[in-house]
């Protein structure tokens, strides 16, 4: 008789960097698949060094190292979904491409980290190409902020309806859905664009009068917790929404900068 104890719990993975100072990348993807009650898996991509204030360097894994994390998680674990975050370098790009591929891997969700905060590059000219070209086409949901979206569709974004197209515009790069972020536009309120196969969902909310770091990374595994949970695309999105919101309300100052951690709490009791 299976029980409890025993029963092979449901996994989603994260490939990302590793943030030292734990309010983003791998370790807040990790914290929120723990918080949807999701067996947690990790491939890392780079190292960086950071902390509350930014991040001072960043040192991309070989990808060899990378497709050996991948293969080796895939030959063990029931992966229901995996969330991409920063890749560090063309050659990662290539390689989760790949894998992902052979794999047929399922709920992927894309949170495109192209650059930092602060304006620091994260990924090459040439990995941007790529992620465009192979990478794009395997994704379910693409989860851009307003400067991520630019980038890749090489254009400005500067009012709400150019945001609005530009998350349509995105779709056609191959993406089943897009979630256009807009936590860089401006006035009290953040408003972001999903765009599937039913059109446009608006999602609304106050902009809080602080800055808090890892917003993007834990929206994007939300989602992909949701996905892995077997709720539909925009279940999974509406509830990450609400997820997101409560861990901003209850976020907290971790070091001496202003800039705010998450608190990432259980969605419900187990």
């Amino acid at each position: 008789m299976e029980t409890r104890s025993n029963r092979r719990r449901p996994a989603a993975l994260t490939v990302a960097g590793s943030d030292s100072g734990a309010g983003a990348g791998i370790q807040a993807d990790l914290k929120v698949f723990a918080a949807y009650g999701l067996h947690g898996l990790s491939a890392i991509t780079a190292v960086t060094a950071q902390n509350s204030r930014g991040v001072d360097s960043s040192h991309p894994l070989p990808a060899l190292q990378l497709r050996n994390q991948l293969h080796s998680l895939f030959a063990d674990f029931d992966i229901r979904a995996v969330k991409i975050g920063m890749l560090g370098s063309a050659a990662n790009v290539a390689a989760v491409s790949e894998v992902l591929q052979s794999k047929r891997a399922r709920n992927i969700v894309l949170d495109p980290v192209l650059a930092s905060s602060g304006g620091a590059s994260l990924l090459s000219r040439a990995g941007t190409a790529r992620l465009r070209r192979d990478l794009l086409p395997l994704v379910d949901v693409l989860t851009p902020n307003i400067p991520e979206a630019g980038l890749l569709l090489k254009r400005s974004l500067s009012d709400a309806p150019s945001r609005r197209q530009a998350a349509q515009a995105l779709r056609e790069l191959g993406p089943q859905a897009v979630l256009l972020k807009g936590g860089h536009g401006h006035g009290r309120s953040v408003v972001d664009y999903l765009a599937d196969a039913d059109g446009i969902a608006v999602f609304r909310h106050r902009r809080q009068p602080f800055t808090a770091h890892g917003t993007g990374c834990a929206l994007s595994s939300a989602i992909a917790a949701g996905l892995a949970s077997g709720w539909s695309l925009r279940n999974s999105v509406s509830a990450a929404q609400g997820f997101l919101q409560r861990a901003l309300r209850l976020s907290y100052r971790s070091g001496r900068s202003p800039v705010r951690t998450l608190t990432i709490e259980p969605l419900y009791d187990r």
